[in-house]
């Protein structure tokens, strides 16, 4: 089974980030942000205590619809859900209207966390909530007295609400729908992950073939323009985006700021992921337009800007962030070369657990910029992954050459599986990946054609019935003869000692690299370091010579006979393996060696 099936994901932002739009890359292991930004204007307002609210109450609100300035919207209190939010933190049921809404049908994903004030001008809460029939004007409201209450213990957050069958009528007659359809009750505010950098045919390629990797409702949306909003258009109202990645691939989601104070930004009204105490990045971000979407919630098309902030806490009812420094990350790196073209790219990421998806979609969307097309050839791609075990660092590195109708994927993949085994280990955080990738248009490989042996003074070719001969104590020399559309070819091995205690008939088997590809092992990255020195490259051919419980048939199924058979006793195994040739190498033989 791949390594991507057995993974655990410790978090998914898959039901709890919008969508995100790239600007170019950054170098650095920080998500940057510009040379100057200055902090927004602060509002500091007074929360409203929902025990005073009241049905029929009159509230107007904050959001963005397209650029960066808000525009007003208003309402009509319908009542309260007690602990609809949490325990001891109710919801407020609004009805709200804005022009929009002719098209859009209601509230859309990003409107989380704008500002919903009182007739008095106080802080009622954040739009958090959409009733779960699809689009509507009616929202849930976060009370804005509980979105600064982070405690440590938070509660689940509750994806779904229920209603009465009270509040269920007054709903219902309110958004034009059954009473059954009210009853089922109001739920965050969808937020699928938005990912640039890719385009919508490969993100959908990547969801297919990699899905513990990119999530299925992750989609792809363009690139930010060149002039990027400030942190001095994140107002109460304006838009707020938070950021997993950043940079030639960004994973991020899009709300709306709920209030700003004293350097501290609070929106989106529900969780992006429940991380608690986190470090995200707080970006500024522009809005193009609201998509209509007669199904499921519409959904705000933003780009973000560069970071100009930390997101510190992800919590029951809201995300806060701090102005100024943007939180430490991973870098990202490849570099592509095929023919003249050439580029190098990075994203940084914050959230390390997005460190294996952003390594993936990184690789790939270098590759697929650079080669403008369909990358069917070979690539010997480098790579090191850098960080700490324990906060004793370490660097892991490794080279390989690959040939396939889809390069890109199938090459990146090996990257951002040996990455996400590194992150299931204890107490290990990347500190980078870079790879080196030099593309070409060739898909010739080699086959792996005979194994021959030098007796009597000339080579000879082994076959089962012709097996290889050898004595005891002594050496034997082999060698392997490829063929294949990249040409015959002899490749050199290195002597073959066969122990004093040797007898009978052993197993020779050879095989080309591009078969045997083993998934990473050991617990501690010094043994996954010890199992990569071993790992036969697709462009290289490794002979064994030994008994069949030691000899490496890589899980076949004459492997799983000979151990339901009893022979997989304990003995030995001798092996070389040729240098790297110029192309990958398939095949194998399985073959005999007797020993007098």
């Amino acid at each position: 089974m791949s390594l991507l099936h057995r993974r655990h994901r410790l978090v998914s932002l898959a039901t709890a980030a919008t969508l995100a739009l790239g600007l170019p890359a950054v170098g650095a292991t920080l998500l940057a942000g510009p040379a100057q930004s200055a902090d927004p204007a602060a509002d500091c307002k007074a929360p409203f205590p929902v025990d005073e609210i009241a049905a029929g109450d009159a509230v107007n609100g904050l959001t963005v619809v397209r650029g960066t300035t808000p525009t007003t919207f208003t309402g009509e209190v319908l009542g309260v859900v007690e602990d609809g939010i949490g325990p001891d933190i109710p919801m407020v049921m609004v009805d709200l209207d804005m022009p929009e809404f002719a098209s859009t049908g209601g509230i859309w994903q990003g409107m989380s966390g704008s500002p919903v004030y009182t007739a008095d001008g106080r802080l009622l809460g954040a739009v958090g909530y959409g009733l779960a029939t699809g689009p509507s004007p009616i929202a849930g409201i976060t009370p804005f007295e509980h979105m600064n209450d982070y405690f440590p213990d938070a509660p689940a957050a509750p994806t779904r609400v229920a209603l009465g069958k009270a509040a269920a009528r007054t709903v219902a007659a309110r958004a034009g729908i059954s009473t059954g359809e009210a009853a089922r009750g109001f739920r965050e505010l969808p937020m699928p992950m938005g990912i640039s950098g890719l385009s919508a045919r490969r993100l959908a390629h990547l969801q297919a073939k990699a899905p513990a990797l990119v999530e299925k409702s992750s989609y792809v949306l363009g690139r930010a323009a060149a002039a990027a909003p400030g942190a001095e258009t994140m107002v109460a109202g304006g838009n707020l985006a938070v950021s997993a990645a950043y940079g030639d691939v960004t994973m991020a989601g899009i709300g709306t700021v709920t209030s700003v104070c004293a350097g501290r930004v609070v929106g989106f009204g529900h969780p992006m992921a429940l991380f608690g105490a986190t470090t995200m990045g707080l970006h500024p971000a522009d809005a193009v337009y609201v998509q209509p979407d007669p199904v499921a919630a519409p959904f705000k098309v933003a780009n973000i800007g560069p970071a100009v902030g930390t997101v510190t806490d992800d919590r029951l009812t809201g995300v806060t962030g701090t102005f100024g420094a943007a939180p430490a990350s991973a870098a990202i790196t490849s570099n592509v070369t095929y023919g003249t073209r050439s580029r190098t790219g990075s994203t940084a990421v914050s959230v390390q657990d997005f460190a294996p998806d952003v390594t993936l979609m990184q690789l790939v969307a270098n590759q697929d910029r650079v080669v403008d097309g369909a990358a069917k050839g070979s690539s010997l791609l480098t790579w090191q992954v850098t960080g700490a075990e324990g906060g004793k660092p370490f660097s892991l590195s490794y080279t390989d050459r690959w040939t396939s109708s889809d390069l890109s994927f199938e090459s990146a993949l090996g990257v951002a599986e040996l990455v996400a085994y590194l992150r299931s280990l204890d107490d290990v955080t990347i500190g980078s990946v870079t790879a080196t990738a030099n593309l070409t248009d060739d898909l010739r490989r080699h086959t792996l054609a005979a194994v021959e042996q030098r007796r009597g003074g000339q080579w000879v070719r082994v076959t089962r019935r012709a097996p290889a001969i050898g004595r005891a104590g002594k050496t034997i020399r082999l060698r392997a003869v490829v063929g294949g559309r990249a040409g015959k070819q002899v490749v050199p091995l290195k002597p073959i000692s066969l122990p004093k205690r040797a007898r009978g008939v052993l197993m020779l088997v050879a095989e080309g690299g591009d078969g045997a590809w083993a998934s990473p092992s050991g617990t501690r990255t010094s043994q996954v370091g010890a199992a990569l020195a071993k790992q036969l490259r697709h462009d290289q051919i490794r002979v064994q010579v030994g008994t069949p419980n030691k000899v490496d048939l890589g899980g076949s199924d004459l492997d799983e006979l000979l151990e339901m058979l009893g022979r997989r006793r304990a003995s030995f195994v001798q092996s070389q393996t040729s240098a790297p040739l110029g192309h990958v190498v398939a095949g194998s033989k399985t073959l005999s060696v007797f020993v007098r």
